[in-house]
């Protein structure tokens, strides 16, 4: 019985040495893993907000591709755009025009692939400073997408 009761003791007391090993391990990692977090955020927000500029550009290629006059109407196109990524960090409820950072928007009036007329809308949104690593991802994304649709009439 008393042998029982030393292997208890040396146990317990290698434990208590390796205890301390968790936390300066743990010092080493956070680095990594706050960078992970981050990283992880920052390609939440940069898909988002592709998927948020591409529903734009349908949405005003929609309205583009209606008629031969409004197949580069840019000014409205622009306000198609600015109700669909008001959600979007960086777009200021104030915002009315699309001429200049954070979102650009042109629409043209284009020939199709197949001969047939018709209008193209491109939209650039340039996503706020994010947590950039210098040398291996920029600070600052910029996203465009365009559609182009065949006029209606």
């Amino acid at each position: 019985m008393p042998e029982f009761i030393v292997m208890t003791v040396v146990r317990s007391h290698r434990n208590k040495r390796r205890s301390g090993n968790s936390i300066v391990e743990f010092a080493f990692l956070a680095p990594w893993y706050i960078f992970l977090f981050l990283g992880a955020v920052d390609m939440g927000m940069y898909c988002y907000s592709l998927i948020s500029i591409q529903s734009a550009a349908r949405v005003a290629s929609l309205y583009t591709s209606s008629s031969s006059t409004t197949a580069a109407d840019s000014t409205t196109a622009c306000r198609y755009v600015l109700s669909q990524v008001r959600n979007l960090p960086n777009v200021p409820s104030t915002l009315t025009t699309c001429a200049a950072s954070p979102v650009v928007v042109t629409a043209a009036a284009v020939t199709g692939p197949d001969g047939a007329s018709a209008s193209t809308v491109t939209v650039t949104y340039s996503l706020p400073v994010l947590a950039g690593i210098p040398g291996i991802l920029p600070a600052q994304f910029s996203a465009t997408r365009s559609v182009e649709m065949r006029l209606q009439n």
